[in-house]
């Protein structure tokens, strides 16, 4: 027996019943693209992307916070939008000539097209409550945000940058972890990050850590806890394994919520959970309880680049 176009599943609902109506509304457009919506991981809503971009790209049906890349972290975080990216020295590319089933020259150089990053890592300086910071914002959408020499120089030249101007340190974490095609150069980031984050400590400047989704893996392990102040972000994933891993290991189920901003702040391994419109007022607030008049504002603060094109230095 012949089913509806509405029975045959969501897709079928869109085709035959969303794209027709919109374009009516554009009217003169023969084409609707197909990439005007976007389903939600948390609870399958297809969201327009314009909405989900005005809305910081949190879900409006569920509050599931979606994945941000770092120029959209510092647009939302510093005062007005504004901040000068820090160069980060380059780095030897591919010190172990690492091949899987394609060169690692080769993903990196598909990480860069798709990102418009060199790395990782991108690291910017700007005002944040009329205080002088520096913020380094992960993005998981190049290699995982996975952590290898260039991450590790970004987290250095950052710390170094916050201790030169007086500024406070901001790290925001998204990543899967060390970088495997690295190798063992990669794990040295591990403790060359902490020495980083001891500078700035030393220093008497704040040092805060910015969970999102997800933070796992040697970044874990290494900064992301030995920051003055923890802040998870709504929804984040934050541990070293996965839970698969670990049930598996231990033959044990985990309790509801393992991993999870809730039931890590119930267990001491975070100081706070915020949602990411409360973000930037929650690090003003850190930034001023923490630094007691010790910081500096920045000479000259430079307007974001363009999309796709190259901040001025």
């Amino acid at each position: 027996m012949a089913r509806s176009g509405l029975a045959c599943g969501p897709m079928n609902w869109l085709t035959n019943f969303v794209r027709p109506k919109i374009r009516a509304l554009v009217g003169s457009q023969k084409e609707v693209p197909d990439n005007l919506w976007e389903k939600c991981p948390g609870c399958g809503a297809m969201l327009f992307k314009r909405e989900l971009s005005e809305h910081a790209h949190v879900c409006h049906h569920c509050g599931h916070h979606m994945r941000l890349d770092p120029k959209e972290r510092f647009a939302m975080l510093f005062d007005e939008g504004l901040y000068t990216l820090v160069e980060i020295p380059k780095v030897l590319a591919d010190p172990l000539k690492f091949r899987d089933q394609k060169r690692y020259s080769e993903r990196l150089k598909e990480a860069q097209s798709q990102t418009g990053q060199n790395d990782a890592l991108l690291v910017a300086e700007g005002l944040m409550g009329k205080r002088s910071s520096v913020v380094a914002a992960f993005n998981f959408a190049f290699m995982g945000g996975s952590m290898g020499m260039a991450v590790g120089e970004g987290l250095v030249t950052a710390a170094q940058k916050a201790v030169a101007n007086r500024a406070a340190l901001i790290v925001v974490a998204a990543s899967g972890g060390a970088r495997m095609q690295e190798g063992m150069l990669s794990l040295m980031q591990m403790p060359r990050s902490i020495i980083a984050a001891k500078k700035v400590k030393d220093a008497g400047l704040p040092y805060i850590i910015v969970f999102t989704d997800p933070t796992t893996g040697g970044v874990t392990a290494s900064f992301a806890m030995v920051g003055d102040i923890h802040i998870a972000e709504k929804g984040a994933r934050i541990g070293f394994a996965g839970a698969r891993v670990i049930e598996s290991t231990i033959r044990e189920t985990l309790p509801p919520g393992f991993q999870r901003p809730a039931y890590l702040l119930e267990h001491g391994m975070i100081d706070m959970v915020v949602t990411r419109f409360e973000l930037r007022d929650t690090l003003i607030r850190v930034i001023g309880l923490l630094s007691d008049g010790a910081l500096a504002a920045p000479t000259k603060i430079l307007p974001p680049p363009p999309h796709g094109a190259k901040a001025k230095r």
